[in-house]
Parts: structure tokens; sequence; C-alpha cells
């Protein structure tokens, strides 16, 4: 994992047959996408570990297409996240984490655990699911964050789970689900899903103004003062923090645009 201080924009997975000729160059084989996606963005979220396992050779070979400093987010399989009693998630959890993903070695980023809308918020039962996160895989570090997404989840005693599991809450941008800003570890993931692919950037100028600069005051340890916060009464404490952004979902044509256009701002003024 990169040293804290650092902004990243990214986005979901690097096959979609749109950005072929719309963000990947004519003639493009698909075998050389992911090379050449690396070197255009700063991360990107791999969305099929959550439908299935990959093999110990699959994780190594993507670290060896990817630049030094590319991170990869990994989302957490559906079977750990998609079940009733969130404390029995412990063998289905161990099977995630011991399927290789440490082959990715220092391209190894945040961990999501992604909930469904109708998954409430049960103080107890995801307290005991925080708890069963490793904090390390064959001495790598691991991070985790989880997407919640039934309005329950907006509440302080949330906040301070997250808190005594140092796993991070990420924030999603979203026409339908909560969005909860407090930050709870030492990286900020967000995920911003209100793109349109008619505008060429994903998100219109003024946004990604906005976005840059919550991202810098992120960066620097801070929280921004327009964002929802669960617990606006504790804030973390200021030290730099690791950002990750990723434009998912709305707009995904204009997806790459997006964040390259994002790091185009964050780079201003360095």
């Amino acid at each position: 994992m990169a040293t804290n201080g650092a902004i990243r924009a990214g986005i979901g997975g690097w096959i979609f047959e749109p950005w072929r000729g719309s963000f990947y160059p004519e003639g493009l084989t698909k075998a050389k996408e992911l090379h050449y996606a690396s070197r255009q963005l700063a991360t990107i979220e791999i969305n099929g570990t959550y439908y299935g396992s990959q093999k110990p050779a699959t994780f190594a070979k993507w670290a060896g297409d990817v630049p030094e400093g590319f991170v990869f987010s990994l989302k957490g399989n559906r079977f750990v996240t998609n079940r009733r009693v969130l404390a029995e998630a412990g063998e289905s959890i161990e099977r995630f984490v011991t399927q290789g993903i440490t082959e990715l070695g220092s391209h190894l980023g945040p961990i999501l655990w992604q909930f469904a809308p109708t998954k409430k918020f049960d103080p107890e039962d995801f307290g005991a699911f925080l708890a069963l996160l490793p904090e390390k895989q064959d001495g790598v570090r691991l991070r985790h964050t989880v997407e919640v997404r039934h309005p329950s989840f907006g509440t302080p005693e949330f906040v301070a789970l997250a808190r005594k599991y140092g796993v991070a809450i990420t924030y999603a941008e979203h026409f339908e689900y909560p969005e909860i800003a407090d930050i709870t570890t030492d990286f900020v993931y967000a995920r911003l899903q209100k793109g349109k692919d008619e505008i060429a950037t994903g998100y219109a100028v003024e946004a990604l103004d906005r976005w840059a600069a919550r991202a810098k005051i992120w960066v620097e340890g801070g929280q921004p003062d327009d964002l929802p916060y669960a617990d606006p009464d504790h804030p973390a404490p200021k030290e730099p923090r690791d950002i990750f952004v990723y434009f998912i979902h709305e707009g995904k044509v204009r997806a790459p645009n997006a964040a390259r256009a994002l790091m185009e701002r964050v780079a201003e003024g360095d």
C-alpha cells in the first residue's frame, strides 16, 4: 500500500466495450487494455472478485501488468455480505483473503464490502462482522471499507463501530442510497455514481472542481464542510490520508475521462 497522503482517481474494471474507441485507442487488443488503462489512471476497482474467486496466478499477472504506484481495490465476495447473519461470515472472509490477493503485492489497495439496500443496521451483528475482518494476510496489511445502502446506518453508533475496528465508511454519491461522509480510518474511499454519458468529462466542470477541492481537503486530513455526516460532533483527527475516488455506474462511458479530469485538477498547484 502506498504512503499516506496520495490521491488516486479511477474507474470500475477495465473491460467495457463502449470504452473501445472512446478511451482505448483504435486497434488496441483486449489483452493490452489493463496495461493501457493503468498508465492513464491511478487505480481500478475490480468487480469480478464480488462474483467469484480468482487464482493466485491471475492476481500475479495483474500485478505484473501495471506500473509502480498503481493500486487495485477489490470488491469483497457477495457470499460474505449477502447473508442474514453477518457474524457467521468468518469462513467466507477467510476464503476471500486466502485466494491469492496478496500476489498483488504493493498494488493491493482497499477491500470494498458492499451491502444490499435492504440490509439494515444491527449494531451487535455488524460489529461482530467488522471484528472478523483481518488486519493482515501473509504479512501484508489489509485495508477494509464498507458501503452500506440502508438509511438506518446514518447514526453515530455506526460511525463509532467503524472507528473502533479501523474500517472506512465508503462515501457513496448516489441518487437513492444514503451518503455518509464520516472519516473513520487513515484513508477515504469515495464512489461517485451521478455521472452522465452526455458530458464529455462524465461530471460537469463545476462538480469536478468541487470534488477536487474535497479530495485536497481529505488528503491533508480535513473534512469538507459541504458533505453529510452521521456524527458531526466527533470529527476524525487531522492527519494525512490516502484518497481513493472511483467514477462508477452512471456515466460509465465517460468514467475514464472523469477520473483523468479530477486528477488534472488535483495536480494543479502541486
